[in-house]
């Protein structure tokens, strides 16, 4: 059995790799977290245009059905690229809404095509980036409401995560235990975009750590000779690379453990890679004028976003 991506799924890659570095994300980045969200709305577009969010729409709504393999590949690039936006919740919303088809007619299609961005709040959870998404979504028990605006940004430690709670008052979408049932497979969706958006964040950290341990010099020698600091890369790289084959393991399953464990395994390692890329690059890791920061900002956020570790390791270990 061949546990490796096929050409066209490499491929894929491959080719969102380069739309978004020509797209220059580190300024779409610092826009997003400005509040101008128009660089931001242009990059979803081309997203949309390539099939990103097509990848969680079932057929029947114009999209490519649920392919988590393509998502995790989608979205660890668009971690490696900082892509801002509710980029897991608009996921996870198709996935909601796929199983409420009354809904669903009138959103998936659009979601499809990249022509909305849209947030999702469960049980009373904050709602991401709210003040630039077309709709934002809200379970609270068996009822899916549509919020009618959001409350005063909240503090983050990501700028480009822009956190609300969403408003009091709302529309009565869909009521039952299927709404419950629908939003509990949502959140294990966003759980596992989520793990492979921090995979893409721990990757893009290596890397460029990497690069600049061989080019600053200490004593005379680049610091990318020292002994210390090849350990320091290894143990990253190691937790990283641990972290990919059980994120697609969660892809080939979905079963809700093995998500939790890539969850687990992703984040920890993105953490852990962003305090040796702030370490190995000293005083200057610190700055927000360095590209690096923007980087270093997501590592911990998404860490804890979707399921803590602590609450993905209780529920591996079914407790």
């Amino acid at each position: 059995m061949r546990f490796l991506l096929d050409a066209e799924q490499a491929e894929f890659g491959r080719t969102l790799d380069r739309m978004l570095t020509a797209a220059g994300t580190p300024d779409v980045v610092r826009a997003w977290s400005s509040g101008d969200h128009g660089p931001g709305r242009a990059l979803w577009s081309r997203l949309g245009e390539t099939g990103v969010f097509a990848l969680a729409v079932p057929e029947a709504y114009d999209g490519a059905d649920l392919l988590p393999v393509e998502l995790a590949v989608a979205f660890i690039e668009l971690g490696r690229h900082g892509v801002p936006g509710p980029v897991v919740e608009t996921a996870a919303v198709a996935r909601l809404l796929s199983e409420l088809p009354d809904v669903a007619k009138e959103w998936l299609p659009k979601i499809a095509a990249g022509e909305v961005a849209v947030s999702l709040g469960i049980d009373g959870s904050y709602v991401l980036d709210a003040d630039s998404a077309d709709a934002v979504f809200v379970v609270t028990g068996d009822e899916l409401r549509l919020a009618s605006g959001h409350g005063e940004l909240l503090p983050s430690a990501d700028p480009a995560r822009r956190l609300h709670s969403p408003a009091q008052e709302s529309t009565l979408l869909a009521q039952g235990p299927e709404v419950r049932e629908a939003a509990a497979r949502a959140a294990d969706l966003a759980t596992f975009l989520t793990a492979a958006q921090s995979l893409g964040v721990g990757l893009a950290l290596l890397h460029r750590t990497v690069e600049y341990t061989k080019q600053r010099s200490q004593f005379g020698t680049v610091i990318g000779s020292f002994q210390a600091v090849k350990h320091r890369l290894a143990d990253a790289l190691i937790g990283l690379e641990f972290a990919r084959p059980l994120l697609f393991g969660a892809a080939l399953s979905l079963a809700p453990e093995d998500i939790a464990a890539a969850k687990v395994a992703a984040g920890e390692a993105a953490y852990a890679a962003s305090r040796a890329a702030l370490q190995l690059h000293g005083a200057i890791g610190y700055t927000e004028e360095l590209d690096l920061s923007l980087w270093l900002r997501k590592a911990r956020p998404l860490r804890d976003a979707w399921g803590t570790p602590a609450a993905c390791r209780a529920r591996v270990l079914g407790v």
